[in-house]
This record gives structure tokens, C-alpha cells and sequence, in this order.
């Protein structure tokens, strides 16, 4: 029974109390031509919490929305860098 009631504690401490849908914007410089964006968008799209992408070409940029509590900012910079495209979060503005 301990055991069990251990478990329970671990996981409600481990696990955010609410997630929080956030919007960051990531700067992928090395996109140059027109399926460039597509790539990254799928890619991006593809990781688990993703909600929303916008990837603009002529900015070098991406703006991701996702929940926070199913990813975060380096699983999106991983996710573009292993479909060829290196990103890194954008200064804020």
C-alpha cells in the first residue's frame, strides 16, 4: 500500500497541474528555397503537442504553438535540425 501511495505522489509531483499552450518563434536560417518551409513545417507538425505552424520563407522563420507539457523548445529545434534545417530560438522582438 505504501508502495502504491508513493506512486501516486511521485506522479501528481511530476506532472505539470495545468499545461500551457505557448508560441515561440524559431529561426532557421538555412532555408532558401520553396520546399524548404514545407520541411520544416512537417516536421514540426509531426512533433507530439504541436498544435500550429507557421513557417515563413522569406523571414527564416517558424511560429510554433504547442502545449508545454507534451513538448518544448528543444524537441522543436531537434525536430528541425534532424530534417536537415538547424533552428534556434529567435530573439525576442
Amino acid at each position: 500500500m505504501k508502495k502504491f501511495l508513493f506512486a501516486v505522489a511521485l506522479s501528481v509531483l511530476t506532472t505539470p497541474l495545468w499545461a500551457a499552450t505557448k508560441t515561440v518563434t524559431l529561426s532557421v536560417p538555412t532555408m532558401y528555397c520553396a520546399v524548404c518551409p514545407i520541411t520544416v513545417k512537417k516536421a514540426l507538425t509531426d512533433v507530439p503537442g504541436v498544435s500550429q505552424t507557421d513557417v515563413s520563407l522569406d523571414k527564416h522563420e517558424a511560429t510554433v504553438t504547442f502545449d508545454d507539457s507534451k513538448t518544448s523548445v528543444d524537441a522543436l529545434t531537434d525536430a528541425t535540425f534532424f530534417a536537415g534545417y538547424p533552428s534556434t530560438l529567435a530573439a525576442s522582438k
